[in-house]
């Protein structure tokens, strides 16, 4: 890093100090200042978060980049009045975490420089705010709607002061958000909501999928103090920052504006919710002459890619799971008559359908698909309760990390033996720059009834043939079923001979295990993790150790054929992605102690904090083939020890 220079002169900002309970208006002077800090710091978002779309690490452009007028005015009442205030910029919206880095530079907590890894792995530039990770970072964000509880007891702990969050339309969909503001007027919180409304989320604009929906009538409904203000017009968003600070008690700052306001082509679109790619920011750029930046961003940014080109046992080319997944159910779909269609299924989405595939459903069979915004909890209970009626069932998706806010949901979904077919994308680890708080980990949350409460039962294909035999192999099928899927793409499982094992002639069979290589000691795994251990099988035979691998695509079902072969073996080793701690090796060692099996047991996976990046989490939670590779060779050592 050395060597490196950030292209653009971040020493050109101007720290302010302007004290609102002084300051009715803001002087020419200031205004001059606060203009010019704003331009300086929007370029900059721009162009370093273009360097990670352009590298592969991905992120978000938007939503940091719009809040810069009111992060630069906050900044400035938290110089002029650290009494006053808890000095945090805290925000319900963690994608936006450009600005927090942003201000750990200007802060003085890291070199410039550090923000030309944005979002790269081992670089402690996540993908969200993890407070510990970065310099100057002082909180974490989680994930949407978590934040102004939080806040809450944040303002109750420090009652002479004000708590200020930046927060978006967005996040205020969601539930969380909606009792934390019956709690904070209840309470009289010094808790400052500076929303920035621009109408766009990831799916489109709440105004056309939500309506009636109104970030300024719901927070007056629970009877916030609410200003509404222009976010471009500098003068009056200060006024009302202003307004917000000074009155007593909870507010909020309703910021109307575009999203990513004079940026050629992007402004206003959905698509700037995204990082722009260097070429989009580069009008943008040539605007504030800023020449080495478009140099650097057309020379220097390399695309990142796994260091491991070759898998051995699969094939080269990969496929998204993801995105697969509604294009495997739009063809089930148009089977149907339109009427049959719309009388059995219905089909709702939590803003992320490009993400998790649900986009194909939404174009193909307009007829049964709902736009249902942020809204995990509801939208989960709403696709149940269409399906609590036998021969009707409701598709749900988000990602896998939001499992974990609906367990009460999915609890009820069982309750009353709803049909619910969920597809849980982001699964695990892999290629999650946006770090922890959006792992997929705890998927065996989902099956948290009883024993004889209405069918659960979780799925993770290997690969996209198996995803495909799945789907429609369980698709009618009543009961809770929940199909989970990674963001990475994975390659195609292959047979002995080179062809795909869940090709032509395989047909899925639910609960069933599945062996892949026979051995006398065995890796037993699923979803992204297989391919990786099908190449350390493959290298270990080739070394004369006789490895086998089970695939288990049903993870929560015993299958007691397969327990008795495999427990009559010499070693077994769980290999997952997912937590360690509520996956499948905590629960697959005591099923073999209940049969009477004592083989000797392992099992590996996702175990610590994200390190950042993409392709560099199966390296650092210790499930790639290599790190297989060497727990199967300890294991076998310790057994010839024995």
């Amino acid at each position: 890093m050395s060597n490196e220079v950030f292209p653009i002169d971040l020493s050109k900002f101007k720290p302010l100090s302007i004290d609102p309970w002084i300051v009715k208006k803001l002087s020419v002077k200031q205004k001059e200042d606060l203009t010019a800090n704003i331009k300086l710091c929007r370029t900059a978002i721009a162009f370093f978060t273009a360097i990670g779309k352009d590298s592969g690490y991905g992120g978000h452009t938007g939503g940091a980049f719009d809040t810069v007028p009111e992060v630069m005015i906050l900044d400035s009442f938290f110089r002029a009045r650290p009494d006053k205030f808890v000095p945090i910029f805290f925000d319900e919206a963690g994608h936006r975490v450009a600005t927090q880095y942003l201000m750990s530079v200007l802060y003085g907590h890291m070199e410039p420089e550090a923000l030309l890894h944005y979002r790269v792995g081992h670089k402690k530039l996540p993908g969200h705010p993890e407070l510990g990770m970065t310099p100057g970072v002082k909180f974490s964000s989680g994930r949407l709607g978590h934040m102004w509880p939080m806040l809450n007891g944040v303002a109750m702990a420090n009652k002479e002061k004000i708590v200020c969050c930046l927060g978006s339309d967005g996040s205020q969909q969601e539930g969380n958000s909606a009792e934390a503001a019956r709690l904070s007027v209840a309470q009289n919180l010094n808790v400052k909501m500076i929303i920035d409304d621009n109408d766009v989320t990831i799916a489109g604009h709440p105004s056309e999928y939500m309506k009636g929906y109104s970030v300024k009538s719901t927070l007056q409904g629970h009877g916030l103090w609410v200003t509404e203000v222009n976010g471009e017009e500098l003068d009056d968003l200060y006024a009302n920052i202003r307004r917000g600070i000074l009155c007593e008690g909870p507010c909020a700052v309703i910021i109307k504006r575009p999203m990513a306001p004079g940026i050629p082509g992007i402004e206003g679109t959905h698509h700037a919710h995204d990082a722009l790619t260097g070429q989009q920011a580069i009008p943008y750029l040539e605007a504030s002459n800023c020449n080495k930046a478009i140099e650097y961003l057309k020379t220097k940014v390399k695309k990142t890619s796994d260091p491991q080109k070759d898998y051995l046992g699969s094939s080269g080319k990969r496929d998204s799971n993801r995105k697969a997944f509604g294009k495997i159910v739009s063809n089930i779909l148009l089977r149907l008559s339109p009427e049959d269609r719309q009388s059995k299924v219905m089909v709702i989405d939590c803003d992320l359908e490009g993400s998790t595939g649900l986009n194909t459903i939404h174009k193909s069979v307009p007829d049964v698909y709902t736009m249902g915004g942020i809204m995990e909890r509801g939208n989960l209970l709403t696709a149940a309760g269409f399906g609590m009626q036998p021969g009707k069932q409701g598709i749900y998706s988000t990602f896998a990390a939001f499992l974990e806010m609906c367990c009460s949901e999915i609890t009820m979904a069982r309750l009353n033996n709803c049909n619910l077919l969920c597809h849980y994308s982001h699964s695990g680890v892999d290629d999650m720059a946006d770090n922890t708080c959006h792992f997929g980990l705890n998927i065996f949350f989902a099956d948290n009834g009883l024993l004889n409460q209405y069918d659960t039962k979780l799925y993770f294909p290997a690969d996209l043939d198996q995803l495909t035999a799945v789907t429609e192999k369980i698709f009618w099928q009543p009961g809770l079923r929940f199909i989970f899927t990674t963001r990475s793409k994975v390659p195609a499982i292959l047979d002995e001979s080179g062809k795909p094992f869940y090709g032509k002639g395989y047909s899925f069979t639910p609960g069933k295990d599945e062996i892949v290589r026979k051995g006398k000691g065995y890796i037993v795994s699923f979803g992204d993790a297989l391919y990786r251990c099908l190449d350390a099988v493959e290298r270990l035979k080739n070394e004369g150790h006789e490895v086998g691998l089970i695939n288990k695509p049903t993870l929560n079902v015993v299958d007691e054929e397969m327990m008795k072969q495999i427990g009559h073996s010499s070693f077994v080793l769980v290999v997952e992605s997912i937590s360690i701690k509520n996956g499948l090796g905590v629960r697959f060692g005591s099923w073999l102690l209940e049969r009477g099996y004592c083989p000797k047991y392992a099992h590996i996976g996702s175990h610590q904090e994200g390190s950042g990046g993409l392709w560099e989490h199966a390296y650092h939670q210790g499930f790639d083939s290599t790190s297989v590779y060497n727990k199967v060779k300890q294991m076998i050592t310790t057994i010839a020890k024995l």
